[in-house]
């Protein structure tokens, strides 16, 4: 492809030694390296990580950091107040204890969290975040990829608490396979489109979408519609699925779903040799599945309960939201930026405030400006 503005150019990233957002408040660690056999099979491995014995822990953000990423498929985090979790490990002479499919029990919480190739760490806003209680577990399930050799790995969580009080927990809603309209099964040498959907059954603000499957994957479409089908709201598009950049989206300010709206999600799966990562050569049957060759089809969505006035709560790091919205370059956010906004709203292309980056200027823009109104760069 041709080079486009060089002084759009953001440059080199920069890559961060031991925390993607600053110095963690606790870090919880696996006890010991866990040793992933070179015998190119899957595993999953649940690791006990025990939190504070006598306090609650109000949680602003978790970051999972993997100790080795040529084996990290990618971790779910759970909680279990029960010390089930540990009494299974002490059952099984490995460190942690295997489990596919879940944490081997009805944890706490199923879904604490997670991490996946090309993830970035969430800080939820004041008074929202998560509790781990006095004296549970926080629950590391590793998922292993296929390796030719033997590879150690000793993952670590970073633990930032939060300033404030927690007010509003956050959920995690889940679309699975279960939503489907049909049978999840996708035959060799076919493209196969599948459409699940969930009802909204009170008002919810959206902080992140994540939609997941694997390496037959092609597309991804994520939206809410209203009971009337009259109201459409977008929340991702991924026209071209790359299982190596994934991972929980933020949007920039919290996301309203009223009561009564349907979320879907459609993906697409290319299962023919024109797919460069499909895993098979010649193109095989593949069914639903918790090892990287299978196939999965998944949607997270983190929540809280809605609360008047959440569209105007900015999600974006803390060193990105004001200059994002300093549309004129002024070093401030003022009534200049909003009235320059105000002036292209409606813009679909080529838009000089497009703030949120979806090419076009919207409420979404407006919103995201009055979030940091009166900010300085």
């Amino acid at each position: 492809k041709p080079e486009g503005d060089p002084s759009d150019n953001p440059g080199l990233p920069s890559f961060p030694e031991g925390s993607q957002i600053g110095s963690p408040d606790l870090v919880l660690s696996m006890a010991e390296p866990y040793t992933h056999g070179g015998d190119m099979t899957d595993q999953y491995q649940v690791f006990v990580l025990p939190a504070d014995p006598n306090n609650d822990l109000s949680i602003r953000a978790l970051e999972v950091r993997p100790g080795n990423r040529n084996v990290s498929h990618h971790a779910i985090l759970g909680l279990d107040v029960t010390g089930t979790a540990a009494s299974l490990d002490a059952q099984d002479p490995e460190p942690g204890y295997e489990s596919f499919g879940g944490f081997g029990f009805s944890a706490e919480s199923n879904f604490f969290g997670a991490w996946v190739p090309g993830a970035l760490t969430l800080e939820y806003p004041p008074g929202i975040g998560r509790i781990v209680p006095a004296g549970s577990d926080v629950l590391l399930q590793m998922h292993y990829g296929p390796s030719p050799i033997e590879e150690s790995d000793q993952t670590e969580i970073n633990v930032f608490f939060s300033e404030e009080p927690i007010e509003r927990e956050v959920e995690t809603g889940i679309m699975g396979p279960q939503h489907l309209d049909e049978p999840f099964y996708l035959p060799a040498n076919q493209l196969r489109t599948f459409q699940g959907s969930m009802q909204v059954a009170a008002d919810v603000s959206l902080l992140s979408v994540a939609p997941h499957c694997h390496l037959i994957g092609s597309s991804w479409e994520v939206f809410a519609t209203s009971p009337s089908n009259q109201d459409t709201i977008p929340l991702i598009s991924i026209p071209s699925w790359d299982f190596n950049w994934q991972g929980f989206f933020t949007f920039p300010t919290l996301t309203k779903i009223p009561s009564g709206y349907t979320l879907h999600g459609i993906a697409s799966y290319d299962n023919t040799s024109s797919n460069p990562f499909n895993p098979n050569d010649p193109p095989q049957n593949v069914t639903f599945g918790e090892g990287t060759t299978d196939e999965m089809f998944f949607v997270f969505f983190d929540y809280v309960l809605y609360q008047e006035g959440d569209e105007l709560i900015s999600l974006a790091p803390s060193d990105e939201p004001t200059c994002a919205s300093d549309v004129n370059d002024d070093g401030v956010i003022s009534v200049v930026d909003m009235l320059f906004l105000l002036s292209e709203f409606g813009c679909t292309s080529d838009c000089n405030a497009d703030i949120d980056l979806d090419d076009a200027v919207t409420i979404s823009d407006l919103l995201q400006l009055l979030s940091t109104y009166g900010a300085t760069c």
